[in-house]
């Protein structure tokens, strides 16, 4: 059976290696704070104001502004700098943390193509970084894929559980 980070790697088509070149050089103190504000910022206008309802809808529960810091505080820590994410959020838990949500391979990809033109439009961020960080979203974003996907395999089996005969008494 592949491992969730094979499968990520296989389905983004982004080898592990590349995927994490990022932690190669620091970005945080390469980029800047504003850089992974205006990032998450321009990324989440254009995901709010998508013209699929169905991908709009996923994000429908969640307040634009503290999905834009909930962003920028991950990439932050996650790329260098300090851990402000955790330190008010607890552990990252990424797959956990996107479990109430449709992570199809879809849905990864309509999320990549706004994060890929938000990256594109932005001039806080060189064309290396801008490489690295996208090989690493998108490495990321099927690595959730394969975590949804696991979800629903252990609702299956837990449903198979719970459907089952009790065992004679």
């Amino acid at each position: 059976m592949q491992s969730l980070q094979q499968k990520a790697s296989v389905w983004s088509g982004v080898d592990t290696q590349d995927a994490f070149a990022i932690d190669e050089t620091n970005l945080y103190e390469k980029l800047g704070l504003p850089a992974f504000v205006n990032l998450s910022t321009d990324f989440y206008n254009r995901v709010y104001s998508d013209d699929e309802e169905w991908f709009r809808s996923i994000f429908a529960s969640s307040n634009k502004e503290d999905a834009i810091q909930n962003q920028y505080e991950f990439f932050v820590q996650r790329m260098g700098g300090p851990p402000l994410f955790s330190q008010r959020r607890g552990h990252p838990a990424l797959i956990g943390r996107h479990r109430p949500f449709p992570v199809t391979h879809r849905a990864a990809e309509r999320w990549l193509h706004h994060m890929q033109q938000a990256l594109d439009s932005s001039s806080d961020i060189d064309s290396d970084s801008k490489t690295k960080m996208m090989n690493f979203f998108r490495h990321t974003a099927f690595f959730l894929v394969a975590g949804d996907e696991l979800k629903g395999q252990n609702q299956g089996v837990a449903c198979k559980h719970a459907t089952a005969k009790p065992a004679a008494e």
